[in-house]
């Protein structure tokens, strides 16, 4: 399943006890539409208020479904308006959302203008911010494996190890800028702790050098603080045998 989802209205990808999440949305759906439970699995949990732009889940059924298109019709018109499912497409018996992605891209979008329009969606940041600065720092991203400094703290994970393979800020037009980063995998508020340590170096409060030496403190205290959730976009995700409709 191909979809995407504003965030604010959940409290994340995943199901909560006692508060509404996409994922409980979408298992609601299938099952009135379907008449039978019909569990989710996403490619990654997204925290409370994120965005997707493209989010990819799958589910299993004990039969082949005789219209996709059928039950993409069906599921939009009763999931609300902050949901979109794109499509819906078979895929190998043993097929898995999350454990098969070999890349995600997120973006984060920092805007110097104040916008009556795109403020619900972006992060207003200082026009002052040293963007030139902030992406020698990120390059550093590149070159390094353990992210604890940027994990959320007392999460049930294995490893903290990721491999980021891109890490840019970008201007954007109109003024403003957008952070693409783009790795195997990512941890929890790792996106946002990293955005947060950046702007430090922008802002002159650390250097490139202090950066570095946060990365390899492996210690979350040492990181900034986590940006708005709202700003920040799950954007690609890629698979070795799928390749989604409507990127």
């Amino acid at each position: 399943m191909h979809l995407a989802y504003r965030g604010a209205p959940f409290h994340g990808w995943q199901r909560q006890p006692d508060a509404i999440s996409v994922q409980q949305v979408l298992e609601e759906a299938l099952a009135t539409v379907l008449r039978r439970p019909v569990p989710v699995t996403g490619a990654g949990r997204t925290d409370t208020g994120v965005n997707a732009r493209m989010m990819i889940a799958h589910f299993d059924l004990p039969e082949p479904l005789a219209d996709t298109s059928a039950l993409v019709r069906a599921l939009n018109s009763i999931i609300g308006y902050d949901i979109a499912v794109y499509s819906i497409t078979p895929v190998h018996a043993d097929a898995h959302a999350r454990f098969d992605a070999v890349s995600r891209t997120y973006h984060y979008y920092a805007l110097e203008q104040k916008s009556p329009f795109f403020y619900p969606l972006s992060w207003k940041c200082s026009p002052k911010l040293d963007f030139e600065a902030m992406n020698v720092a990120a390059r550093q991203l590149l070159e390094v494996e353990d992210f604890t400094s940027f994990s959320k703290l007392h999460t049930d994970v294995k490893t903290n190890i990721c491999h980021v393979t891109e890490a840019e800020w970008r201007p954007l037009e109109g003024g403003g800028h957008l952070f693409v980063i783009t790795a195997d995998r990512f941890l929890r508020n790792m996106v946002r702790a990293v955005v947060g340590t950046l702007v430090e170096v922008g802002r002159g409060k650390i250097t490139a050098e202090d950066f570095r030496r946060i990365i390899e403190a492996r210690d979350r205290c040492a990181a900034g603080t986590s940006m708005p959730p709202q700003a920040l976009y799950l954007w690609d995700i890629r698979y070795p045998y799928y390749s989604p409709d409507n990127i």
